[in-house]
């Protein structure tokens, strides 16, 4: 099996078990994060595979997608996210002196020492490490009401786009073709 992040939109249609159009109408919608690679769309595997058997509750999907949208602020503007992202996070710790939440956020202070591309993947991955850092992120407020209104309402129409459901035995199959 190719084990490779990037796939093509021909190899995410035969995933999701659908067209290569409507793989493109996905990304175009949205729906679908992808990146554009010498003029060819390239769709991460974990976000196909998410959406054919997500691995994420509800809530976590929803902490997913709004961390995305940060995501988009912090391409357009680093400095003022990354220093938002900072005021909040020693806030956090003036509010939790102490307990189980330090660990997450000493988390976060390792991730925002990084820059700007640790931060990307952290807001944007559907990986565990991820998953579990948004739990307590330091991009509250990042976004104004409508703008999380609009993405909350994004992914409720998702939802209504999502894969037929398939069978363990034949997704693995599929993947091996991959």
């Amino acid at each position: 099996m190719r084990n490779r992040e990037l796939l093509t939109t021909g190899e995410a249609a035969v995933l999701l078990r659908s067209s290569r159009a409507h793989v493109a109408d996905l990304c175009l919608r949205g729906l679908l994060p992808y990146v554009t690679i010498e003029r060819q769309r390239r769709i991460r595997r974990s976000d196909v595979e998410a959406l054919i058997r997500p691995k994420m509750n509800r809530e976590q999907q929803e902490k997913l997608w709004l961390h995305r949208a940060v995501a988009g602020r912090l391409v357009r503007d680093p400095r003022a996210v990354m220093a938002a992202a900072e005021i909040n996070l020693r806030r956090l710790r003036r509010m939790h002196p102490e307990g189980r939440a330090w660990e997450w956020l000493d988390r976060w202070d390792a991730v925002l020492d990084e820059g700007v591309e640790a931060v990307l993947e952290a807001l944007t991955s559907s990986a565990a490490f991820a998953v579990d850092l948004r739990e307590t992120s330091p991009f509250a407020g990042i976004l104004p009401e409508k703008e999380r209104v609009a993405v909350l309402a994004a992914l409720a129409d998702s939802r209504r786009d999502r894969a037929r459901p398939m069978r363990p035995e034949s997704f693995e199959r599929v993947l091996r073709s991959v």
